[in-house]
């Protein structure tokens, strides 16, 4: 059984006419009549009844012209689900996100998603280090990080550069400060996020204690100010963060902990929208390209280096009450 031999069993039974069902369906009577004659062959029912002047839809028929309306339905809903996600305009679409990205990210999922409103977002907390893995084994479809980028099945875009900021108590003497020099916190215990979760932050923090001529005491940790276990470590006197991104500690922190930008050059960091090579789906492609628009005022290599504490100068595409 075909789905022509449905939809002319349709046309029969709605028009209980063969003649004006087969110029309803552009075909020969003959052709129509042989087709219904082997659908109800196939099925061992007979649908119609006939005289020589009627058509009449059996009971068994009158059933089957129920079901069959519904599969041919179907079959139209599941071409047009293919041709949306084809289209990139429907789909699953699951997409990582680093370590205090989420603001930023956020926005650009929900400007996204008003524009295809059909598309499912996954979305995943998974540490920059981890989302090259992730990649491998099929889990996300996009990722949003900071380099390094090791493996030659991805590619990526600039989207925009994060400044520093360090993350300490309200209580401490340095908080009564505008901003941080890398030789004020020379003293300091500094915690440092494990190379394993983000390999090219923990990179660029040595990088900068190393150009300033510093070696401050390091105390490793999994965990950054964005979580509590992290905020805790500051806020019971544990040590201070390196952070980058907006409001770079765990909000209900923010009675106690303070962000102060990082006065030094060179301390900033790029976050990249991150893809395979291969990627073939539209769904995907599509986000990408968005994500990328959304960002592009950030790509003449302005630096974005923060006004007021712990804040960095967004892109004006990704401001609130920005349509």
């Amino acid at each position: 059984m075909e789905l022509r031999h449905l939809r002319y069993f349709i046309a029969v039974a709605e028009e209980l006419n063969f003649t004006k069902a087969a110029r309803r369906l552009e075909v020969g009577q003959p052709v129509l009549s042989r087709q219904i004659h082997d659908l109800e062959r196939e099925i061992g029912v007979q649908l119609f009844d006939r005289n020589s002047s009627r058509v009449f839809l059996t009971d068994a028929g009158n059933s089957f012209l129920s079901e069959a309306r519904v599969v041919l339905q179907h079959a139209a809903q599941a071409v047009e689900a293919a041709k949306q996600v084809q289209a990139g305009a429907a789909g699953t679409l699951r997409v990582a996100i680093g370590k205090g990205l989420g603001d930023v990210v956020s926005r650009i999922i929900n400007g996204y998603l008003r524009l295809f409103p059909g598309v499912e977002v996954d979305v995943r907390n998974i540490a920059s280090g981890f989302q090259s893995e992730a990649f491998d084994d099929r889990r996300i479809d996009v990722g949003f990080m900071r380099p390094p980028f090791n493996n030659p099945q991805l590619t990526s875009s600039l989207l925009f550069e994060e400044s520093f900021s360090v993350v300490l108590r309200k209580s401490s003497p340095l908080a009564r400060r505008r901003r941080i020099r890398l030789k004020d916190i020379a003293q300091e215990n500094v915690l440092m996020i494990d190379r394993n979760i983000s390999p090219g932050f923990n990179e660029k923090m040595l990088e900068l204690f190393r150009n300033a001529g510093i070696a401050p005491k390091i105390i490793p940790t999994e965990t950054m100010p964005y979580d509590e276990a992290g905020a805790i470590l500051v806020e019971s006197g544990k040590g201070i963060y390196l952070a980058v991104g907006e409001g770079p500690y765990y909000p209900s922190f923010a009675d106690r902990l303070v962000a102060l930008p990082l006065d030094e050059r060179s301390a900033v960091m790029p976050v990249h929208v991150v893809w395979r090579k291969d990627e073939k789906a539209k769904t995907a492609l599509e986000f990408v390209k968005y994500a990328d628009s959304m960002c592009g005022e950030t790509r003449e290599l302005r630096r974005m280096r923060p006004k007021a504490a712990g804040r960095w100068k967004k892109p004006r595409s990704l401001r609130r009450g920005r349509r």
